[in-house]
């Protein structure tokens, strides 16, 4: 049966999956019931699974593996979604991706060998799993990682900013601001000290970086001097070292603001910190080729990064892609309801047809083509 026939087979399944998850968004480390639906369908198709990896009560990893030697093959499903908004990300459509794709091959391998895993990765728009999975192992007998993103548009893997997570918790003391604020230390003078700070080092930092924040605690009255106040900031850029270079300089500014305020403060990470993404151009390329040959819209090159997430982390210890299925629609953006419900429309079927044949189909090259797989670890052990 070809890889066609196979997905016709499972179509429906497919879509009725991205629709649930769509109906009932779960966010991120709470993704009980999606979690369930995906591992409850990976057994009906004689997946083994394992629930809570990564000390993750909402991961799984799903094998199969077959009776022949071979190489492994990893799809990665996400299916968190966002406070208030649902599944403006398409994370349904990303779970749907990947197991229809595990499925999908998984029919062929006893015929071709290697294993198909299918890995479950919790809650990528705050602190994701695949942080953990990474550091702790999960991939070490993995050959490659896959996974498919909903978008606007279909384009090829490209590059992720790596990104920190920080949170500044100003002490002060508190004093009436009328009557004794000579008494007083203003922590929410040393938060408005950072973004000062942080501002003026705008002017000195290459193109590629973002750093942004808000204020999450700025005091209580206005009569009353600040004790405490908070301030969390994104720390991006292309590459990891010089977020860790960044991240030192706005920890300075915070110590001076201290300095300049009489208040003190405690860093730490309120996320789990992002690496960036390395596409495996060999990986990506076939890939691409597939998708081109099913998708009727246009697959655009690769853009500049602008977003983060933790799918980088996994491309610094497997060969990895990230590509993007598209839901011809130019200009959707994403975290909108309007991203959410355009994943339950026909282009969002379509999308759901593309990105699991092109993933599917490249894990198949991979398998039966030695030359492909040694090229794709090549490429990964040079960089």
């Amino acid at each position: 049966m070809s890889l066609e026939k196979n997905y016709e087979a499972i179509q429906e399944e497919l879509i009725q999956i991205s629709n649930q998850l769509y109906e009932n968004p779960e966010l991120g480390d709470q993704e009980f019931e999606s979690m369930k639906l995906l591992v409850n369908y990976l057994k009906s198709y004689d997946f083994e699974v394992e629930t809570g990896i990564v000390d993750r009560p909402t991961a799984f990893r799903a094998e199969y593996t077959s009776s022949k030697p071979g190489p492994t093959i990893a799809y990665l499903a996400e299916y968190d979604a966002l406070p208030g908004i649902g599944h403006g990300c398409g994370h349904n459509l990303i779970a749907a991706f990947a197991v229809g794709a595990g499925v999908i091959l998984r029919q062929h391998i006893e015929e071709i060998g290697g294993k198909v895993v299918v890995l479950g990765t919790p809650a990528e728009e705050t602190s994701g799993a695949k942080v953990p999975m990474s550091e702790q192992g999960t991939f070490d007998d993995i050959d490659v990682a896959m996974m498919v993103h909903g978008a606007d548009v279909s384009s090829e893997s490209g590059p992720m900013l790596a990104m920190d997570a920080l949170q500044f918790d100003f002490t002060g003391k508190a004093a009436h601001a009328a009557a004794s604020p000579e008494q007083g230390i203003n922590a929410l003078d040393a938060v408005i000290q950072l973004f000062n700070g942080i501002n003026a080092l705008r002017e000195h930092v290459p193109d590629d970086v973002r750093i942004h924040g808000i204020i999450t605690k700025g005091g209580e009255a206005a009569g009353i001097v600040p004790a405490e106040a908070t301030a969390q900031f994104y720390i991006r850029a292309n590459e990891r070292k010089l977020v860790d270079e960044l991240g030192e300089k706005v920890r300075n500014i915070a110590e001076g603001a201290c300095l300049m305020t009489g208040a003190s403060v405690e860093i730490s990470n309120y996320e789990l910190s992002y690496d960036n993404m390395i596409t495996n151009q060999a990986l990506s390329d076939t890939f691409t080729k597939h998708m081109k040959s099913y998708s009727v819209n246009p697959v655009y090159p690769a853009v500049p990064a602008t977003g983060s997430a933790d799918m980088g982390n996994v491309s610094q210890v497997v060969p990895s892609i990230h590509p993007f299925a598209g839901l011809n629609e130019p200009g959707l953006v994403f975290h909108t309801k309007e991203f959410a419900e355009k994943t339950i429309t026909p282009d969002g079927e379509a999308a759901i047809h593309d990105a699991v044949l092109a993933l599917a189909h490249t894990g198949y090259d991979i398998i039966v083509n030695k030359d492909l797989l040694h090229a794709i670890k090549q490429e990964f052990e040079n960089r």
